[in-house]
């Protein structure tokens, strides 16, 4: 039967990731500050979809219960963007018509209500020493880069954006000025500032941008400022004058970039619009690659599976199996590589007990960020090929 040797596939990433010489972004979903438990509890710092959905739902339960169990039951995939989505649409075109008992007007102030909540939510601060944030940077800035890191994510919160800051790193964000940050097309098209400066591409809005009496949008600096996430409401026109047009065309461009590497973290790749975007990319320009690590088995990651089965430069690896050149297989560790390898590989792979089958870990963005972190160490990384068991073997 057919499996992957994960040594041989962490291997070639440990010495890309620590050469710091290949064009690499990152995309961010909402599975990456799960990990992050808040002070004292075992609650997530900032939950993912599902929870940030519950959450809000229960909170808004006491004035638009009935509207919002009527939105749910029209949504085939019902979670907070999508019901947001669906509640901007009707404040756009019912007028004084009602809808589960709202009228345009009503509808309005619902969108601006959940927003205001995932605002409560998301808003939290990055827990002072050490974290999956803290080491993504330092692996950042661990290495003289040709290319500047692109990060792009779908997440509304601040925490890369204090990470950052406290490692005193310089990023661009897509906005310049002091007094009332105005976003910069041009800049993000051109991409021309130093390589040592990170990008951070909020590709679903932010906390903290506002509309200025022009309506164009601005950095406000302020985190209450919450009623542009999630841009899927907007008009096309209107996308046009906003942030988030230029920024999906930023992820285009990283990828139609030749010899680029594009690592997804904490993202189901659910997101029809992106996923898209990375599917055509990836088509057009063969020497572009995504691996994207994903925290469920493979036959739940069906978003992402359903890429790499189209395009041989995805590739999928879940706790169970991975997704490779087109060929799903579970893992199976070879002989390592080096003496010491055994250290490493404990970076990503969990050895199994009786009855309990060895697991890949960097599903688990902070998994992902401690090997990122790691990969500068001094211990020997070999020369590619090594010697490994077949990548297509006989199960024993």
């Amino acid at each position: 039967m057919n499996v992957h040797n994960p040594d041989q596939y962490m291997a070639s990433l440990r010495q890309i990731i620590a050469q710091g010489r290949k064009r690499i972004g990152l995309i961010v979903g909402a599975g990456a500050p799960v990990g992050i438990k808040k002070t004292g509890s075992d609650e997530p710092l900032i939950p993912a979809v599902e929870g940030l959905t519950q959450i809000v739902l229960l909170t808004l339960k006491e004035k638009y219960e009935a509207t919002l169990n009527g939105i749910v039951g029209e949504l085939e995939d019902p979670n907070i963007e999508t019901i947001l989505s669906r509640v901007r649409s009707l404040a756009g075109v019912i007028g004084i018509a009602k809808v589960h008992g709202l009228d345009g007007a009503g509808f309005k102030e619902l969108g601006d209500a959940i927003c205001t909540e995932i605002g409560k939510i998301v808003n939290q601060d990055l827990p002072v020493g050490t974290s999956p944030y803290s080491e993504l940077v330092a692996w950042i800035t661990g290495a003289d880069r040709p290319h500047p890191i692109e990060i792009f994510t779908t997440n509304y919160d601040l925490l890369f954006e204090q990470a950052l800051e406290r490692s005193k790193t310089p990023f661009f964000d897509g906005f310049s000025g002091a007094n009332e940050p105005f976003f910069d097309p041009s800049s993000v098209a051109s991409n021309d500032l130093p390589s040592r400066w990170v990008r951070l591409w909020k590709v679903h809005g932010s906390l903290g941008w506002a509309t200025n009496s022009k309506g164009e949008v601005i950095r406000a600096g302020q985190r209450q400022a919450t009623h542009l996430v999630f841009p899927e409401h907007l008009k096309y026109d209107q996308t046009q004058k906003a942030p988030y047009s230029a920024l999906f065309d930023r992820l285009r461009s990283f990828l139609m970039t030749p010899d680029t590497l594009l690592i997804a973290t904490g993202f189901s790749f659910a997101d029809a619009h992106i996923s898209a975007r990375i599917d055509e990319c990836l088509a057009a320009n063969p020497t572009a690659s995504v691996f994207a690590f994903q925290f469920k088995k493979l036959a739940e990651e069906v978003h992402a599976s359903e890429i790499a089965m189209r395009r041989s430069n995805m590739s999928v690896y879940c706790p169970d199996q991975a997704l490779i050149n087109g060929v799903a297989a579970p893992w199976r560790p070879g002989n390592p590589p080096t003496r010491d390898w055994h250290s490493i590989r404990d970076g990503y792979w969990s050895n199994g007990s009786e009855g309990i089958e060895g697991r890949f870990e960097l599903g688990s963005y902070d998994r992902l960020a401690r090997f990122f972190a790691s990969s500068g160490s001094t211990q020997y990384t070999p020369e590619l090929p090594f010697e490994v068991e077949p990548e297509n073997s006989e199960s024993a």
